[in-house]
């Protein structure tokens, strides 16, 4: 397993990418700088991972952590972009998009299944040609291994194997790399700030 890496350094722009759930599935938060690094923002006295597994909080996710840890992001990152999955978190997501701006703060839904499936493709062209790396959160990395590809007619979504084998902060790290590739696309040519990693594109 790879050394999982500490946090970039304060205000590296980043993009974030969320899917959250309530009582059975985790809830993640991803992120991933502008020269290509995904890592797991951390928060609290702990430094804990920014990954909730609700059956470590009487059975539901801990929302108001799960705010305090997302506060605690835009305030040490510069954040160009947050993509999040809305179901079950339409009401925070709204809150979110008018605290820190609908410019940035965007919804993205992962049951559309041709923008799913364009994303995952993406993010497995860019991962096999090593367009971008990761810290080695373990959590992440497994869930990664979990998922699997569901067919959808000639497309496919992903899920997991079975109930307990769990690919949330999978889906986070596709989110996070699609609001990376898409502020690419618009033109991501700002200050990064402290320089954490560089890797071609």
């Amino acid at each position: 397993m790879p050394t999982w890496l500490p946090e970039p350094p304060a205000g590296t722009h980043v993009c974030l990418g969320f899917d959250g759930s309530d009582v059975d599935d985790w809830t993640a938060l991803r992120a991933r700088t502008r020269d290509g690094l995904g890592f797991t923002p951390r928060h609290g006295d702990d430094d804990l991972p920014t990954i909730w597994n609700p059956a470590e909080s009487g059975g539901t996710v801990p929302r108001t952590e799960v705010e305090f840890a997302l506060e605690r992001i835009f305030e040490r990152f510069e954040v160009a972009r947050f993509y999040y999955d809305p179901p079950r978190w339409e009401t925070d997501g709204e809150r979110w998009t008018r605290k820190f701006g609908e410019d940035r703060v965007i919804a993205w839904e992962t049951y559309r299944t041709r923008q799913m499936y364009e994303a995952l493709r993406r993010y497995h062209t860019d991962l096999s040609t090593k367009a971008f790396t990761h810290d080695g959160c373990p959590i992440t990395t497994l869930h990664a291994a979990n998922a699997r590809k569901l067919p959808r007619g000639d497309r496919y979504v992903l899920g997991k194997p079975a109930q307990h084998q769990k690919i949330d902060a999978a889906m986070a790290d596709v989110l996070a790399h699609e609001a990376y590739s898409d502020m690419w696309a618009a033109g991501w040519e700002i200050d990064t700030g402290p320089a954490y990693r560089r890797l071609p594109r």
